[in-house]
């Protein structure tokens, strides 16, 4: 998420907000001195814990707002905090924005068209080939989310997300690999899986998507970053 990302929502809300909290786990964007700069607000960055342990009674005497890259929804944790304060009768106002779940229609293909979203962790025992196989049944692309942890500079990278498919009987066919989406340093590399994963995708963060049955429309895009 770039700076241009932010909708003017956010800014007025967060500017009468009196303790400001950014969440940095989920993912990453921009830096916290942008943020400083573009709300004129001291943030805070929070981890894990304080987000799944916040207790919601606070913004009872005081607006707070907690921050977060991509849209609100698009994980759980977010979600069980939303119902924490909605029953506790607090006033929530949800201000969106873009995620990765929307992005990837930069790259040409049909948001409509898309399965099963399938996380790829940096645990390695997890099977990955089935919920693949399953979209692809339906005809329906793939968008593959690479893990990563910004505070210990730790990401997983299209290169490793394709050993692991190709380790558990994915074919060699058609992929996209996709680094810093929606940044204006993006790069989108479509090709054979046995071609990119020997591509040098150095910048984070990163994803992978695998696609199914595709419109004309589609291949025509697509064939813009062969």
């Amino acid at each position: 998420m770039s700076k241009e990302d932010i909708n003017l929502g956010a800014v007025e809300s967060v500017k009468k907000c009196d303790e400001v909290y950014l969440e940095g786990y989920t993912s990453m964007g921009i830096s916290l001195v942008e943020l400083n700069n573009i709300f004129n607000k001291r943030i805070d960055i929070v981890e894990r814990d304080f987000v799944e342990n916040f207790d919601v009674n606070k913004a009872k005497d005081k607006n707070i707002a907690i921050l977060f890259y991509g849209d609100v929804f698009s994980a759980t944790t977010h979600i069980s905090l939303y119902l924490d304060a909605i029953k506790n009768n607090i006033d929530v106002k949800v201000v969106h924005n873009v995620s990765i779940l929307t992005l990837v229609s930069n790259i040409g293909l049909s948001l409509y068209n898309f399965g099963k979203v399938i996380s790829i962790p940096f645990q390695k025992n997890v099977n990955l080939i089935d919920g693949l196989n399953d979209n692809l049944k339906l005809r329906l692309h793939t968008l593959f989310l690479l893990d990563l942890n910004p505070k210990e500079d730790k990401f997983l990278s299209i290169n490793e997300a394709l050993k692991r498919l190709k380790e558990q009987g994915m074919k060699n066919q058609l992929v996209v690999g996709i680094e810093r989406l929606g940044y204006g340093d993006q790069k989108i590399k479509a090709g054979n899986s046995d071609d990119l994963i020997k591509f040098n995708f150095n910048k984070f963060p990163q994803c992978l998507i695998v696609p199914g049955k595709m419109h004309f429309l589609e291949e025509e895009v697509l064939g813009i970053y062969k």
